[in-house]
């Protein structure tokens, strides 16, 4: 089990992975970035993260490479790994250049992929539960910084995975200035509620997880209903059932939102679970 980085065009191991401290995506956070999960050794999703990618960098006026040029590079690196199954982390920035903020400063954009052994939470999160905190820290607004887009200017999540951590939880609870849940510091939040599967709206300001997306098509496609509609944390603490979702967690019941205990995992979640599943499944079928 190893980890190995691609730098643009090369692949090296951890303790040789340098970029340049002029690199805006260093200096700034001036990056866009993925991350996935492969299983049976198939990156899943991988198109979806792409265009994602892209749409993260179009939002941005930044250049990326070509598609092929990215899925070569991330195959290349996943060989030379050689794990039983790797996170993989997408990453490019603007590039080096002088220093300032205009962004025709920048010379070439740099490509960065790195591979590493899968880490999922801990087995008894799925069985028992994780827990969530409601944090002061609010979520970026639309119009200041679009969480839709994926970037490498990251410190709001860092601040409300900080509150959370002190707190003993796992994963924070964002909300918007007018106190509605927008989602979690890397997760997107589900509650169940009266039987709906129920997850707040692209438009409080989120970003619109692979994960989220495929459970939402999961659900619906297995009977279930499912919404998408505004959450208050008390709402979200008064579910029946509450769950996260991301690439690497995948669907993680959550047992306790602050200090109210929620059944973990219940009915619903377990059978989203289980459907989840099967699609991780399906990437290792030829």
């Amino acid at each position: 089990m190893t980890v190995k980085v691609y730098i643009d065009g090369k692949i090296v191991d951890r303790q040789d992975a340098m970029v340049s401290v002029f690199d805006r995506g260093f200096l700034f956070g001036d990056s866009v970035y993925e991350t996935m999960r492969t299983q049976a050794g198939n990156p899943v999703d991988l198109q979806a993260h792409l265009d994602r990618l892209k749409r993260s960098a179009d939002a941005i006026s930044m250049p990326l490479p070509e598609p092929r040029i990215l899925e070569r590079a991330i195959d290349e690196t996943l060989a030379a790994s050689g794990n039983d199954e790797s996170s993989i982390r997408v990453v490019v920035t603007r590039g080096s250049g002088e220093i300032g903020l205009a962004t025709d400063l920048a010379e070439s954009s740099t490509l960065i992929i790195m591979v590493r052994p899968l880490v999922r939470p801990p087995e008894e999160f799925y069985q028992r539960g994780a827990k969530l905190a409601v944090v002061g820290v609010q979520r970026t607004p639309k119009r200041a910084v679009d969480p839709a887009i994926k970037s490498g200017n990251y410190l709001n999540n860092i601040m409300a995975l900080s509150e959370a951590r002190k707190e003993g939880a796992h994963e924070a609870v964002m909300c918007d200035r007018d106190g509605r849940v927008a989602e979690g510091s890397t997760s997107n939040i589900f509650a169940v509620i009266d039987g709906v599967v129920t997850t707040p709206p692209l438009h409080v300001g989120l970003l619109p997880g692979i994960t989220r997306s495929r459970v939402l098509e999961l659900a619906q496609a297995a009977g279930l209903e499912v919404r998408e509609a505004m959450l208050t944390p008390d709402q979200l603490s008064a579910a029946d059932e509450v769950f996260i979702t991301s690439s690497i967690r995948g669907v993680l019941p959550i047992g306790e939102v602050g200090e109210v205990r929620v059944p973990a995992p219940g009915p619903i979640t377990r059978q989203i679970m289980k459907l989840y599943r099967s699609h991780l499944d399906s990437h290792g079928q030829s």
